[in-house]
């Protein structure tokens, strides 16, 4: 199965298990998805994730989600953002705000993937994988 878009599929593989209340969920492994799911973690978005060795050689990410508290979802949305057909940048000065503050967006700048108050802190701009809330 070719993957064209690895990050949407990752967004979709833990959306898909947070609406279903699954527990965790394994999505084939990444250096940079490990950085996403990383980002995920030390927000607070989910309880934890292991590297595991998975079929034919390729590592798997298996992620622990977080269960909902009162019927609240802790991970209410995520969104694509720049997209292979579609890329898109943001400079220092126009790193997006998610929902006033309260989501984040994740981005890949010079200085590695980080959230987008990271980018602010760090006065870095750069492309902008997906937004969570």
């Amino acid at each position: 199965m070719s993957m064209t878009d690895p990050i949407a599929d990752l967004l979709t593989r833990i959306r898909n298990a947070v609406r279903a209340g699954h527990e965790s969920v394994v999505i084939p492994g990444s250096e940079l998805k490990a950085r996403v799911v990383g980002i995920l973690k030390s927000q607070g978005y989910i309880k934890g994730y292991d590297i595991e060795p998975g079929p034919a050689g390729q590592t798997q990410i298996k992620v622990e989600l977080k269960p909902s508290q009162d019927g609240k979802l802790v991970l209410s949305g995520l969104k694509r953002v720049s997209k292979p057909g579609l890329r898109v940048y943001v400079n220092k000065e126009s790193v997006p705000r998610v929902l006033n503050g309260m989501g984040i967006a994740i981005l890949t700048t010079s200085r590695g993937v980080v959230t987008d108050e990271e980018a602010r802190n760090l006065g870095v701009g750069g492309e902008v994988l997906c937004e969570i809330w």
